[in-house]
């Protein structure tokens, strides 16, 4: 698969987080767990349906707040003692370069929209 490579990061980072979700005790897996679980699979979605978007700036914008809330609730999971500080710092760095990745997509399509801005002048 031809993949962006934010896509992918996403993918790996869905593929190594949820089984980990999943085994939450019981009073934090049906609230935060599950709540993050869904919050990865939208933001994975709503990454492929910005790749074939003509308009990228907005869906890639809030696809910022996604990731930042997705951040601070993998904080929360490390709060509450639910996670290993070895697996919360492997989740920041994968949430690090994920962000990292959509910062320069973000930059990529601000770039373009002020030249198309430039040209209708």
């Amino acid at each position: 698969m031809n993949d962006l490579p934010i896509i992918q990061k996403t993918y790996d980072l869905i593929k190594w987080f949820v089984p980990i979700l999943n085994r939450l005790p019981r009073d934090h897996k049906f609230i935060l767990g599950d709540r993050m679980i869904s919050g990865l699979y939208v933001f994975l979605e709503n990454l492929i349906i910005a790749r074939y978007a003509t308009e990228k700036l907005p869906q890639l914008q809030s696809l910022n707040t996604n990731l930042d809330i997705l951040r601070h609730q993998t904080r929360l999971l490390l709060d509450f003692n639910l996670i290993k500080s070895e697996r919360y710092e492997y989740a920041a760095k994968l949430f690090n370069e994920i962000g990292s990745d959509l910062g320069g997509w973000i930059k990529q399509q601000q770039k373009k929209a002020q030249l198309n801005a430039a040209e209708t002048l």
